[in-house]
């Protein structure tokens, strides 16, 4: 999907909101009929500009409501050394995000973990044994200050 327009915007924008809302209200809100909309919405998920529809889960309640962020630097920035560590990293479970990067370090890797404790064990098991591995420096978030989901449109 090439451009979007203004009523695309507000569906994407409502979407962002509330995944959830129901047809009716959606359509309600953007100022379409509900088979309108419906198929604004399903042309959008067609064209890969809504990838898919997630709960965003309180970090707090599930016991993850540390950050850590870890700067990784590796030996090589070889196209097979950059694979291999690509496809290493995916295997840890309590990544939530792993951004190749521009600056000192190759990699960005935000965890979600329990406490110091349980990220002395993922360093252990996970981030120690990833392949071509030069440098890893760890950062804690002290808090939040802005979380967000939604894109700006």
């Amino acid at each position: 999907m090439n451009s979007l327009d203004d009523i695309d915007r507000l569906i994407l924008g409502q979407l962002q909101e509330n995944g959830r809302a129901p047809a009716v209200e959606l359509a309600e809100r953007v100022g379409l009929s509900p088979s309108a909309c419906h198929r604004r919405v399903k042309a959008l998920e067609h064209a890969g500009v809504i990838h898919g529809y997630v709960a965003v889960l309180d970090p707090e309640q599930i016991n993850r409501a540390l950050d850590v962020f870890v700067e990784i630097s590796l030996s090589s920035q070889s196209v097979q050394i950059l694979a291999d560590f690509e496809d290493a990293v995916t295997t840890c479970p309590e990544v939530m995000s792993c951004r190749l990067m521009a600056g000192d370090a190759d990699y960005l890797v935000h965890l979600a973990v329990a406490d110091p404790k349980d990220f002395e064990r993922i360093h252990a098991q996970h981030l120690s044994r990833l392949p071509h591995v030069a440098r890893l420096k760890s950062n804690f978030a002290i808090r939040t200050v802005v979380h967000t989901t939604r894109h700006q449109l």
